[in-house]
């Protein structure tokens, strides 16, 4: 009962700046138009449904429509400035699209099916479990399950959907928001829960996390 509530309270107390900063379009985005151009310019990386076969890259096929234009708007430069979200390839792929292009691809991703993934470490599968479903009350360290859900499928607008991901895109990920090298976490919510995760725990959690459907 302390664990989960320790992992909601933590998900109240950034709910309403998430929501703020991923549900800022009022309009929604274009399927078709999205295709078109996830077709032809996110497909090498991420397969042209979305549902990336190179472990290293995300998948994107079924993830919330706000979260994928939060993610593609921080990696895009705004009037100079460094984008909020660091990475080589993405903050150039993004960079001549206008935010109605983004909202497109958002829309098309988003209407895609995810295919599922596997858990493929049966010797961590039952910390892999803990960490997800009741956390460590001892460091606190909340549950994932928290803000992610039980099945992984996350709250539109303010947590992304994790079930199926790729174990070594989850792992790399969290790793970079324990160093703070990926730091466009609302409230530094996810920098607070990497932080106090080992190694073993992050992979553990994150191949786990790979199985959920």
């Amino acid at each position: 009962m302390k664990r989960s509530l320790i992992a909601l309270l933590l998900c109240m107390a950034t709910a309403s700046a998430s929501a703020s900063e991923t549900a800022k379009p009022a309009t929604k985005g274009d399927a078709a138009r999205g295709q078109a151009i996830a077709s032809t310019v996110c497909g090498a990386c991420h397969a042209a449904d979305g549902n990336s076969t190179i472990s290293a890259n995300p998948k994107l096929a079924g993830q919330h429509e706000a979260y994928l234009l939060k993610q593609m708007r921080n990696f895009k430069a705004a009037e100079g400035q460094q984008p909020e979200r660091v990475n080589a390839i993405m903050n150039g792929m993004v960079a001549a699209f206008t935010d109605e292009q983004l909202l497109d691809m958002a829309a098309y991703f988003a209407a895609q099916k995810q295919s599922e993934g596997t858990a493929k470490n049966a010797a961590s599968v039952e910390l892999g479990q803990k960490i997800y479903r009741s956390g460590d009350l001892k460091k606190g360290l909340p549950a994932c399950a928290g803000c992610h859900g039980p099945t992984g499928a996350g709250l539109p607008a303010q947590y992304p959907r994790i079930a199926g991901q790729h174990a070594e895109y989850t792992e790399a990920q969290l790793r970079a928001f324990r160093a703070e090298e990926r730091a466009n976490d609302p409230n530094k919510m996810m920098r607070m829960v990497a932080v106090k995760m080992t190694d073993p725990e992050i992979k553990a959690v994150s191949d786990y996390i790979a199985g959920l459907h």
